[in-house]
């Protein structure tokens, strides 16, 4: 049996689809079984918890050969550090408690670093606890940058005419749809073929710039001279907290940019077939951000 955290999220719920697709026993773990009700219906056994629950997730771990670990996002706490200990803290509880064997733990590029790369730091934080656990076998998915942010470039492009944000537009960015993270996390956990603890880099199907993306969405959408501009902190931290980030969070997320354009968060590992995944920006763009642009759905 597996038992899978962030169930409803966007990689865990594509796990928990491929482990059930492979007739595997799934144990999906939320804090609003409402939201696991498509994965019950595909044989799924859902189990309420609080991420910050050590007892809890003892309890949804009992049994499990394997789990998927990650920290959900929590934009609005007051001091995201604080909460990502706490929930880090409460994962590696249960998962010593409950004598599991193996964990695929959701990270990031960055990973490798202590400090001064904003919520990443959180799962640097984590790695280390887990690698404390006596007798546990863990991967660590470091992923790029997410291609589910670029959603906000929506309302960006509709309100401003451009593409925008804190990064350099001549910054290469290893992007990645959390589709693709799943999958991976799936195929990791059906294999079971690690040993020790260790990191996985993936990297998306290509780096792409800012100006690239904007390239691409711009043809996508009728708009061929879109462009990009790099706006400042002072500019981007109020747009952030609108949209429901706190301050802290906010101040992260920069801190978070910083470190990707000075270069000091950065993938350890060469391009390679086994860190390379499926999904273009052609692929997301058309499929994510048309349909959202358009408020048409996918294939309508």
């Amino acid at each position: 049996m597996y038992a899978i955290i962030g169930a409803s999220g966007n990689t865990g719920k594509v796990v928990a689809g491929k482990l059930l697709a492979h007739g595997e026993k799934v144990r999906v773990i939320g804090r609003s079984p409402g939201r696991l009700e498509h994965l019950i219906h595909k044989g799924a056994e859902a189990l309420a918890a609080d991420v910050h629950d050590a007892a809890a997730l003892t309890q949804a771990f009992n049994g499990a050969k394997a789990v998927y670990l990650m920290i959900p996002p929590n934009i609005g706490i007051p001091n995201v550090r604080e909460d990502q200990e706490r929930v880090s803290d409460a994962l590696v509880a249960a998962v010593q408690k409950a004598g599991v064997e193996y964990a695929v733990v959701l990270s990031s590029i960055g990973a490798d670093k202590a400090e001064k790369t904003g919520p990443v730091v959180g799962l640097y934080n984590l790695e280390q606890k887990l690698n404390n656990v006596a007798g546990l076998k863990a991967v660590y998915l470091r992923a790029g940058y997410f291609m589910e942010n670029l959603l906000a470039q929506v309302g960006i492009i509709k309100n401003f005419g451009v593409t925008g944000g804190p990064l350099r537009s001549d910054l290469k960015v290893a992007m990645i749809a959390t589709e693709d993270i799943g999958v991976a996390a799936a195929e990791a956990l059906l294999k079971l073929d690690f040993s020790g603890t260790q990191a996985r880099e993936l990297l998306g199907q290509r780096d792409l710039t800012y100006l690239e993306v904007a390239s691409v969405i711009g043809k996508a959408i009728g708009k061929p001279d879109l462009g990009y501009m790099q706006f400042g902190g002072a500019q981007i931290k109020p747009a952030l907290m609108q949209i429901g980030m706190s301050s802290n969070m906010a101040d992260l997320i920069l801190e978070m940019a910083e470190a990707l354009n000075s270069g000091y968060m950065a993938p350890l590992e060469p391009r390679s077939a086994q860190n390379t995944t499926l999904t273009s920006i052609e692929r997301f763009v058309a499929e994510q951000i048309v349909p959202q642009f358009t408020g048409k759905a996918a294939g309508a």
